[in-house]
């Protein structure tokens, strides 16, 4: 269970995007939310250029974090929001501030121009490669609406109670880690749990019953709608998530002679998605 929540915050359409989200989960949460801004070293001949030199890039980094703060302040009311400035590489040490913090880490990423799914650049792909604790894709331009239904009258409205949370489920060797956290990402939106799963060798309805049963005991509030596809896993977690409030994926720990990697799966979902994703590292 995370102690708090991260965002990383550099000031683009999709930082903003990641920072309201991570405030709204917070609240959700009754967690602290901290904006982490990183400073990465200037190379000497930019330095040395009008406007671009280390004095300019710290201004930013020391006021534009604090304003959002306040702003998120006035717009979220009860949640408590500290500003924290690193310098080095934001991929390496976003994760490594959450995991010292036991923080979920919330990272934001343009959205394919036309299409949905995520435009995840460098900086995001390193971040959820080292990361040890759950994290957050955030598309720029997702607003608190796009999370819920359609009103009475069919207008999007925060009033309406939340789209379904949805898990991507590996049967073969599922992971406490992963259902746990889809479990009480959709209690504390009182949203559904939409269980969607396919494999090669799929379980029968009956065992699959019996692995959610103790998950179904824990948390009695949430309906669960249980959705078994054949072919490739990604194709239909990603259709699901078209009117999802989020997605939640796992993440194998995997070390590899070029480093970690997310995974073709997690890569193809995040590719594909219409929602914030959710990531959960596990052994």
């Amino acid at each position: 269970m995370p102690r708090a929540v991260i965002v990383g915050l550099d000031g683009s359409p999709e930082s903003q995007a990641a920072t309201e989200w991570a405030a709204r989960e917070a609240k959700l949460r009754d967690l602290p939310l901290t904006l982490v801004s990183v400073l990465e070293p200037v190379p000497e001949p930019v330095t040395q250029a009008p406007l671009m030199g280390p004095e300019t890039s710290r201004h930013w980094i020391d006021r534009i974090p604090r304003e959002y703060a306040e702003g998120l302040r006035l717009r979220h009311p009860g949640v408590t929001v500290g500003v924290r400035r690193l310098s080095g590489s934001p991929g390496d040490l976003l994760p490594r501030r959450a995991r010292e913090d036991e923080a979920l880490l919330v990272l934001g990423s343009r959205g394919l121009s036309g299409l949905t799914g995520f435009l995840v650049g460098s900086v995001a792909l390193a971040a959820l490669a080292h990361a040890g604790q759950p994290a957050v894709l955030v598309r720029a331009g997702e607003q608190a609406v796009d999370e819920h239904l359609m009103d009475p009258v069919g207008i999007p409205s925060t009033a309406a109670p939340y789209r379904p949370v949805v898990l991507g489920l590996d049967t073969v060797n599922p992971h406490d880690a992963v259902v746990a956290f889809a479990f009480e990402a959709a209690a504390r939106r009182s949203a559904p749990l939409r269980v969607v799963h396919a494999d090669p060798d799929p379980r029968s309805p009956a065992e699959l019953a019996g692995m959610l049963r103790p998950w179904a005991r824990a948390f009695p509030q949430v309906a669960i709608v249980d959705e078994a596809r054949s072919g490739g896993a990604a194709q239909h977690v990603t259709a699901a998530s078209q009117d999802a409030s989020l997605l939640v994926v796992g993440r194998r720990i995997r070390r590899t002679p070029i480093g970690p990697h997310i995974g073709p799966v997690v890569h193809t979902v995040l590719r594909r998605a219409a929602c914030p994703v959710a990531v959960v590292p596990h052994h």
